[in-house]
């Protein structure tokens, strides 16, 4: 998707001067960013800048000292205001290790929500749901009796995901989705995260700093820097980025600047 101007309805999620401290620690600053409908954006930076604090509070996990979070126009969250209902209705997650609940196998973890959250349904149609979620993520029906002991990391991360769109989202959240994994599962999760795009039309934010699975399949990739995002684009302009942070983080090389500030 080309970095231009975008109108105000193509917008699905909005961050307003999010702030977060944790004690004494200022982990986010002052968070903009503006989230496209339908495209996969990912979410790039340093192992403890706040990257994952920033899904949080998408998803309603944690609340901001400061700023607001908007999905879809509605404001679900500010430092005095909470909206769950929104949140639980429109989003799905995939944490990053995966979350699973060991007591259940893998047909009842990806039920779970659908228990939960809509109890007119019959036994029937929950088992038909679990069956299509997990075709969605190339796995037979008879994987559903599996328990999370006897599956690998990048399995527990397959059905994370196929719980995580149990109840059909609008918007996926992935928090690290390769770590832990080797290259060729990595890619497995990467072609997942493409699939679901394609196949059921989410918008995906991806928090990782594996910046092969970043170039596959973002749309646009944003910075995360000392609590602000200081820059953003599609792949090729942060591959082509004048910013010598983000430079040099992306080619990974090990004397970054000092002090930089977002444009």
């Amino acid at each position: 998707m080309p970095n231009v101007a975008i109108r105000e309805n193509d917008i699905i999620i909005k961050l307003r001067n999010l702030r977060k401290s944790f004690g004494k620690q200022n982990v986010l600053l002052d968070v903009n960013l503006d989230i496209r409908r339908g495209e996969t954006i990912v979410i790039i930076g340093q192992s403890g800048g706040g990257k994952s604090v920033i899904l949080k509070h998408m998803i309603g996990l944690l609340q901001p000292d400061g700023g607001e979070v908007s999905v879809d126009g509605i404001t679900i969250s500010t430092p005095k205001f909470f909206d769950t209902h929104t949140i639980r209705r429109k989003m799905g997650m995939l944490f990053q290790m995966g979350a699973l609940f060991d007591s259940m196998d893998t047909g009842e973890n990806i039920a779970f929500a659908l228990r939960e959250h809509h109890p007119e349904l019959t036994e029937r149609q929950i088992q038909d749901t679990v069956t299509e979620k997990l075709k969605l993520i190339n796995l037979v029906p008879e994987f559903r009796t599996k328990m999370p002991s006897e599956l690998s990391g990048g399995m527990k991360k397959r059905v994370a995901l196929a719980r995580a769109i149990a109840l059909s989202p609008e918007i996926l959240l992935y928090d690290e989705p390769t770590t832990g994994l080797d290259p060729i599962t990595s890619d497995v999760i990467n072609d997942l995260i493409l699939d679901m795009q394609l196949k059921l039309g989410v918008t995906s934010v991806v928090v990782t700093h594996d910046m092969v699975s970043a170039f596959k399949v973002a749309d646009r990739i944003a910075m995360l820097y000392k609590g602000r995002i200081i820059e953003i684009g599609t792949v090729e302009e942060i591959k082509n980025t004048h910013n010598p942070f983000v430079k040099q983080f992306i080619t990974g090389q090990r004397n970054l600047p000092t002090d930089i500030k977002s444009d």
